[in-house]
C-alpha cells in the first residue's frame, strides 16, 4: 500500500508534467479570487488618487482647460485664512469626538458584557445608529436641534433649562454636530470592545479576586490592558472617520454659521463642485491625506508606550 507521502510525490508529478505545480496552481486560483477587488481598488480609489496628485498642479476651472501653475496651489493654500478656519474646526469635531466616543462605547461595552436580560435587544437598540443613512438622521436631527418646537430644546425646557439656537449659534452649532456624531458612531466602536473584553480569559480575573484585586483594579490592571489593542484601532479608525465630516456638516448647516461648521471635505466640495476649482480642491484634499497620515504615524509612535499585545 503506498504512503502519504508516495501519493503526494505521485500527485505534484503528474501535475509538473501538466504544466503547472499544485503551489502555482493554487497561487493563481488566489489572485483570482482577489481580482475583482483590487479592480475595485485601482478603477475607485488608486487611480483617481493619482489623478488628484497631478491635477493639484493645474489651475482648471472646468470652463477652460487646465493650466499646469506648479506648487502654486499649495502656496495658496498655505496662504488662505478660510483654510486655516476649516482646518481648525476639523480638529475640533475630531478631539471632540474622539474621546467621547471612546469613553461611552467602552462603557456601554462593559455593561453588555455582563449576563444582562435582553442582551441580544440592547446590542441591536445600541448598533442599529451605525447603519442607518447619514443624511435622513442628519434630517431629523436638524428638527430635534430645532430651538423653539425640537425636542432636545423642549426636554430642556421641562426642567428649567432655556436651550440654545443649535445650529444657529456659533459657540453651539460643532457641539451639536459632535452630539449627532457620538450618537451615530458609537455603537461600532462598541462591538470592538465587546469582541475584545470576550477575548480575555475569566481566570485572570478570577486569580485577581483570589488576590483580593477589587473592581476597580480588576478594570485597570487587567482590562484596560488586555483591551488596549481594540482601543488602539478604535482610535485610529475614530480620527481618520473625524477628519472626514462631510454629510452632517453640509446638510444640517452648511458649513455655517459664520464658517463655524465648516470641515475640511466641506471646503474640498465647495471649492470642486461651487467655486469650479478643481485644481486647489485637489490640493486640499492632499492637505487633508496630510494630516490623516501625520496623525496616524504619530499614534502608530505613541501605541508602542501604552499598547500590550500579549
Amino acid at each position: 500500500m503506498a504512503t502519504h507521502q508516495q501519493v503526494a510525490a505521485s500527485t505534484q508529478s503528474r501535475a509538473g508534467r501538466r504544466g503547472l505545480s499544485i503551489a502555482t496552481r493554487e497561487a493563481i486560483a488566489a489572485y483570482l479570487f482577489i481580482l475583482p477587488s483590487f479592480l475595485g481598488f485601482a478603477v475607485f480609489l488608486l487611480v483617481p488618487m493619482i489623478m488628484s496628485a497631478g491635477l493639484s498642479l493645474y489651475d482648471w476651472e472646468l470652463l477652460r482647460p487646465p493650466a499646469f501653475i506648479g506648487l502654486d496651489n499649495y502656496y495658496d493654500l498655505a496662504r488662505d485664512p478660510l483654510f486655516k478656519t476649516v482646518l481648525f474646526n476639523t480638529a475640533y469635531y475630531a478631539f471632540g469626538l474622539v474621546p467621547l466616543n471612546i469613553v461611552v462605547s467602552l462603557g456601554l461595552a462593559l455593561w453588555l458584557n455582563t449576563k444582562l436580560r435582553g442582551l441580544t435587544f440592547y446590542r441591536l437598540a445600541f448598533f442599529l445608529p451605525v447603519v442607518t443613512v447619514t443624511v435622513a438622521v442628519s434630517l431629523i436631527w436638524k428638527w430635534m436641534y430645532e430651538p423653539r418646537v425640537g425636542i432636545i430644546n423642549s426636554a430642556l425646557a421641562m426642567v428649567g433649562i432655556s436651550g440654545p439656537n443649535w445650529l444657529a449659534d456659533p459657540l453651539w452649532a460643532m457641539p451639536a454636530l459632535i452630539i449627532l456624531g457620538l450618537w451615530k458612531g458609537f455603537g461600532y466602536n462598541m462591538v470592538l470592545f465587546l469582541a475584545g473584553l470576550q477575548g480575555i480569559p475569566a481566570t485572570l480575573y478570577e486569580a485577581a479576586m483570589i488576590d483580593g484585586a477589587n473592581g476597580w483594579q480588576r478594570f485597570w490592571k487587567i482590562t484596560l490592558p488586555l483591551l488596549s489593542p481594540a482601543m488602539f484601532l478604535a482610535v485610529i479608525l475614530t480620527v481618520i472617520s473625524s477628519f472626514q465630516i462631510f454629510d452632517q456638516a453640509y446638510i444640517m448647516t452648511a458649513g455655517g454659521p459664520s464658517n463655524a461648521t465648516n470641515t475640511i471635505v466641506l471646503y474640498i466640495f465647495q471649492n470642486g463642485f461651487q467655486f469650479f476649482k478643481m485644481g486647489y480642491a485637489s490640493a486640499i484634499a492632499w492637505a487633508l491625506f496630510a494630516v490623516i497620515f501625520s496623525f496616524t504615524l504619530i499614534q502608530m509612535w505613541l501605541q508602542r508606550h501604552w499598547v500590550q499585545y500579549e
